[in-house]
């Protein structure tokens, strides 16, 4: 069984053990709910509900996504996990408007509490498994390198802290006596679910637009620079797109002008699958071969060269404005 294979096989674990932990979580909230009447209760278990329904959206999305590239999709169909991420942003959001509406109508018509201690003990309890299950999730979900089931983990974490914050609300609210907390505390966790939902859809978006990712054009860099042989004289043009966890990279290669052209090509693909690895980056490296023109003399590590011009006084490093900016015409 392949290494790919056994990825994905854990990526479908994860996400089944999402939606039954999560299942199981949300009859723990809405018990607490009933025992005690509160209006933040009620709204850390609509949250709850939307936990359960990402996470099943999130285990479609990572079937979809192991399916290998085909005539339709040559680049795979990795990006249906940004997609999963931006649904479960814009459930998030959904959710907090509900909870925001139940807060108004308890600020504006009061609530009846109940029993605040049973129900809080009850719904603490659910909390603190919770945030096991989320700490795992986010662990789990990076080494298999799933954008949904990280998207998921992070919401889970999210939903800790909502826990968390209402538990400290209630006990105030016991403490003092002063029922309209109860109402204000589930209005704050309103608007902190839509700040979530809005920063996950922002995100994904811009995976799905191939905005480029800062960090991941980074990591390329260094790879290059540590795998770099002497006759990789300079990069231009340096690119980077995801599609899941899979990474697109182009970059043109500048070599010395006197190479044939089939060892520039060859040169040229073995210093990407070596980048690749190095990373390790799960992707494919496109390369275009650009002569040298003796335009870069004097950052050029290659040695016996015949027709330098300068001796090399630059350091020969890529560095990220050169590798991303537009080569010599």
């Amino acid at each position: 069984m392949s290494a790919e294979h056994l990825e994905q096989k854990s990526r479908m674990k994860l996400a089944l053990l999402s939606i039954v932990a999560g299942t199981g979580l949300l009859g723990l909230k809405f018990l607490s709910y009933k025992m005690s009447g509160s209006v933040a209760l009620k709204s850390d278990a609509i949250e709850s509900i939307v936990n359960v329904v990402a996470a099943i959206f999130a285990l479609g999305a990572v079937i979809f996504a192991g399916k290998p590239a085909d005539k339709e999709h040559p680049y795979g169909h990795g990006k249906i996990e940004h997609f999963s991420a931006a649904f479960e942003g814009g459930l998030i959001s959904l959710a907090s408007v509900f909870i925001l509406l139940e807060a108004a109508k308890g600020l504006i018509y009061g609530v009846e509490l109940k029993d605040i201690g049973k129900g809080l003990a009850v719904n603490l309890l659910a909390g603190a498994l919770n945030g096991l299950l989320g700490w795992y999730m986010l662990q789990q979900a990076r080494k298999t390198r799933s954008k949904a089931l990280e998207a998921d983990g992070h919401h889970i974490l999210s939903d800790f802290w909502t826990t968390v914050g209402i538990g400290a609300g209630l006990i105030a609210v016991k403490v003092t006596g002063i029922h309209w907390l109860d109402p204000l505390m589930a209005g704050i966790v309103g608007l902190l679910l839509a700040r979530t939902g809005f920063r996950l859809v922002k995100e994904s978006s811009q995976a799905l637009l191939d905005m480029e990712d800062p960090e991941m054009l980074d990591k390329v860099l260094v790879s290059m620079n540590r795998v770099r042989t002497c006759d990789i004289i300079a990069l231009h043009e340096l690119r980077t797109f995801r599609s899941g966890r899979y990474t697109h990279v182009d970059v043109h290669i500048v070599v010395p002008e006197y190479y044939p052209v089939r060892q520039a090509h060859d040169l040229c693909e073995d210093f990407g699958k070596k980048a690749l690895a190095d990373g390790p980056i799960e992707g494919e490296v496109h390369t275009h071969v650009d002569p040298c023109c003796r335009l870069y003399c004097d950052r050029c590590p290659a040695e016996c060269c015949l027709i330098r011009r300068v001796p090399m006084t630059a350091s020969p490093a890529f560095t990220l404005e050169e590798a991303t900016a537009e080569g010599p015409a």
